[in-house]
Order: C-alpha cells, then structure tokens, then sequence
C-alpha cells in the first residue's frame, strides 16, 4: 500500500478496529483523506464501508485506534465540522424540504437562512410547500445531502449516495461532489460502482473484510476495475 507524500489531512485514523462481538468487522485500519478533495472508498457489499463510516461520524465507536480530525484527535464537538448522509436521509415525511432543513437548524442553533442557501445550492428551491413523502428518490437524497450540509462541514461522509437513483440523478449528483470539494469540503464517498468513483474522486482506498487493502491517488492511466479486481482476488487467495 502507497503512502500519500502530501502532510496536510482533514481525517487520518490509526490502526482503527471495531470489533462485535466476536466478529472483526474492521481490522487494524489506518488511512489518510486529504483535505479539499474527493476519496472514494471502494469495497464489496460486507467489506466494513459503512461500518467505518460509523465510526469516523460518531455513530458507533472504535474498539482500538485512533481517528484525528484536522489535526487532533476526534471529540464529539467535532461532528459541528461532519456533515454525513449513511443509509437512508433521516427525513420527516410529513413535512416539506425547508420544514426538514428548519428543525435541524434549530438544534444546531443556525439561522434559517442557510436552509434557503442549502435548498439552492441542492437544486431543491422549486418543491415550495410539496411534502416530502411525494418526493422522487433523487430529490429524497438532495435533501439528505442538504442536511448533511447544513453546518457548513469541513468533511462530508457520503455512503453508497447514488443507490437506487437513475442515470440523471446519478450524473447531478457527481457534479455536486466535484463542486464540493473546489469549494473546500472534503468527501468521503463509498461505493462499489467503480466507474462513479473513477469519474470523481482524487484519491481511493480499497477495504474488503474489514482491512484497507490498497490507498493511493487516482491514476487516470490506470484501470480501476482491472486493479481492483487484482487486489481483491489476491486477498481471497491468500
């Protein structure tokens, strides 16, 4: 596995494991993002993806190892800085896309005003007083992000975001990620669609059986496929 030479990092963990019970779900895993830019972290359904994006976004904690958080080691205070979107959006269905934005707002103390900004910069601006339950999966997903978003976050943790979404929600969405990290916030992005990650990510890591088997930047020369594809059946062989 390749180090990345660059020192300045938004999230580093070292030698994070969680264990459940008896089972490794993640495995002395140590691996660097960068700031501004897009990692994608690439795995089988059951590597441990979004058992480690638990942990960095406080949702379950490590059994061993360290996550550092923009230079220090990681507290609750710093979930103000994350925004992350795992699994389904936490939406209230009976309420319209503002009315979602103003609660969270309100637990967080900020103004309304960033819910108008959120809603714009998702593209959400247009669904006025239509109630969430008769939004289209795509628009479901814009608005999860638009929570994600809402305390202005220094890293963004997005798992499996394009799931179930049509070829156009797909594309809209990998230009969000694209404008996200030019306007400074970092991405995490999981998935096991090679070809998403490829077209928008800086820098990728490989987990598979809870173990980060590969890290390094994007190669545009590189099949992605072909090497990830390698990694994995090497691991399997072994």
């Amino acid at each position: 596995m390749e180090e990345f030479i660059m020192s300045e990092y938004i999230l580093k963990t070292n030698h994070v494991s969680k264990k459940f019970k008896q089972t490794d779900a993640i495995k002395d895993l140590s691996m660097s993002v960068r700031k501004n830019s897009v990692y994608g972290l690439l795995g089988p359904n059951g590597a441990g993806k979004s058992t480690f994006l638990k942990m960095v976004t406080g949702i379950i904690r490590p059994t061993s190892g360290e996550i550092i958080f923009n230079n220090h080691p990681w507290t609750r205070k710093d979930l103000l800085n994350i925004g992350s979107l795992i699994e389904s959006p936490p939406l209230y269905e009976n309420l319209t896309a503002f009315e979602n934005l103003k609660v969270r707002a309100l637990l967080l103390g900020i103004s309304t005003d960033r819910c108008h900004q959120v809603l714009q910069q998702m593209d959400l601006m247009a669904t006025n007083n239509k109630k969430v339950a008769n939004f289209s999966l795509g628009m479901k997903q814009r608005l999860g992000i638009a929570l994600a978003l809402l305390n202005n976050p220094q890293l963004l943790v997005l798992d499996e975001p394009t799931n179930g979404l049509d070829p156009f929600g797909i594309e809209e969405l990998r230009v969000m990620i694209k404008n996200f990290a030019a306007s400074g916030i970092a991405v995490i992005i999981s998935s096991h669609i090679l070809s998403e990650i490829q077209q928008v990510a800086d820098d990728i890591g490989i987990i598979y059986n809870g173990s980060l088997l590969y890290q390094d930047k994007i190669d545009a020369h590189k099949n992605l496929e072909q090497l990830f594809m390698d990694i994995i059946r090497k691991e399997r062989a072994s």
